[in-house]
């Protein structure tokens, strides 16, 4: 796999087996932080008035959604509980070559390539607020006994990989939001809002990251 500058400055990486970056050619660092912190995470702890949440992220892949969730978290004083599903986990030495530890405090960094590991295996605490763990399943495999409040949905393209983002796997996935809990993902489409819906959710198109004009938003009800 090779690295990709976006239009942000920030790296992404190129799947050749998949044909897709991981992230947004006009941003990988903008994408993150739009999509997910900020339409995701911070919307929902503003819309619950709280100020902790669980969060599972669906593709954890180079990990800079983690990471720019717990800098959120840990500037803003917040609780956090994450859970990363990835089926195919990428090497480390390329985890820690991303330059995604000029994005974050150099604590946060720190304590995430001492923890990496260890958070493959069992809930592993980043610093006394922030808890995270990382799960090696394919999606439909994988359970919790856990409900979360956001789900950050972050799988490659529909075009790419069609079934993530079908009823079943939607369906799987949307059992562990509890009530009132925030779905996100940087796509919109017709059969994706449908499939939101009919699993109870109210949809809402949100402004999108550069260079997409909308992106979905769903409450579960």
């Amino acid at each position: 796999m090779d690295f990709v500058v976006t239009a942000d400055g920030s790296n992404t990486l190129y799947h050749a087996e998949v044909g897709e970056h991981y992230h947004s050619k006009h941003g990988a660092l903008q994408e993150s932080k739009h999509v997910f912190v900020q339409s995701g995470l911070a919307y929902y702890l503003e819309k619950e008035n709280t100020d902790k949440a669980a969060v599972l992220e669906i593709g954890f892949g180079t990990g800079l959604n983690f990471l720019q969730s717990a800098d959120y978290a840990f500037k803003n004083k917040l609780k956090l509980h994450y859970c990363g599903i990835e089926a195919y986990p990428l090497l480390e030495d390329v985890i820690f070559a991303t330059g995604y530890d000029n994005y974050v405090i150099p604590g946060i960094w720190a304590s995430f390539r001492d923890k990496y590991n260890n958070a493959w295996s069992q809930s592993t605490d980043l610093t006394p607020d922030i808890t995270w763990k990382l799960v090696h399943h394919k999606v439909l495999e994988f359970n919790s006994d856990q409900l979360f409040d956001v789900i950050y949905f972050d799988a490659f393209a529909a075009i790419h990989q069609p079934e993530m983002w079908s009823d079943e796997t939607l369906a799987h996935v949307c059992q562990y939001l509890r009530e009132g809990g925030v779905f996100v993902t940087y796509a919109i489409t017709g059969n994706l809002k449908r499939s939101m819906k009919a699993l109870g959710f109210k949809v809402e198109k949100a402004p999108g990251a550069p260079g997409k004009r909308e992106m979905l938003r769903a409450v579960k009800q």
